[in-house]
């Protein structure tokens, strides 16, 4: 198109309705481009819950206690002892402080020698016979010494009597064994993982005293 009948000023004038047309066109028939970032939870046994024994436990979980790395709802990789990546487009639905006591409640549950299992912040006036607290330091898809992907979970495990004055009843390390894992399937490493907080649930429902 020639602009030489126009003037200067209308000649700019087209030429910027032009550019404009052009940039709504593209805007227009460009396809919306689909969110990436997908979101997994962790899964409980679904085990239903157990007729409760004559004397069944009353178990408060508090809060777990998480390295600053795992606080974020990005998936974690570990590559060797220092590297960590945070996997930006896979993240968990709710944070690991939330679903972490919702298994392990889930597992100490299925079992009669568990009345109630509470999650923090405690009802106001509910009697506990333990509380059980959890410091998860590891939980994550991570890089063994031979060089294989896994799934990795470890943390300790604190079983104490209620307040006002907690005695620690038992202190332990908890690690579970290394899970191959495929290093791309996130949905494989939720899995891996759940099965792994599920076992712990199970450790601490071994170690629970009996009751007093």
């Amino acid at each position: 198109m020639a602009f030489f009948n126009l003037s200067p000023r209308h000649a700019v004038g087209a030429l910027a309705l032009l550019a404009l047309a052009g940039m709504l066109g593209c805007s227009i028939g460009s396809p919306a481009q689909d969110d990436p970032t997908r979101y997994y939870v962790l899964s409980d046994s679904a085990l239903p819950p157990a007729t409760p024994g004559p004397n069944a436990l009353r178990i408060g979980l508090q809060t777990p206690s998480l390295g600053s790395f795992l606080t974020k709802r990005d998936m974690v990789v570990r590559n060797g002892a220092n590297e960590v990546k945070f996997e930006d487009y896979r993240r968990w639905a709710e944070s690991l402080e939330a679903g972490i006591p919702r298994v392990v409640r889930a597992r100490l549950l299925a079992s009669a020698d568990v009345a109630s299992a509470a999650i923090e912040p405690f009802p106001i006036g509910q009697e506990r016979d333990y509380d059980v607290s959890i410091e998860v330091r590891h939980c994550e898809g991570a890089t063994s010494a031979d060089g294989h992907t896994v799934a990795r979970f470890a943390a300790t495990i604190e079983i104490m009597t209620s307040a006002p004055s907690p005695t620690v009843v038992v202190r332990k390390v908890f690690v579970a064994p290394d899970q191959p894992w495929d290093g791309t399937d996130f949905n494989q490493l939720a899995r891996l993982l759940s099965a792994d907080v599920t076992a712990l649930g199970a450790e601490i429902l071994a170690d629970l005293p009996a009751k007093r």
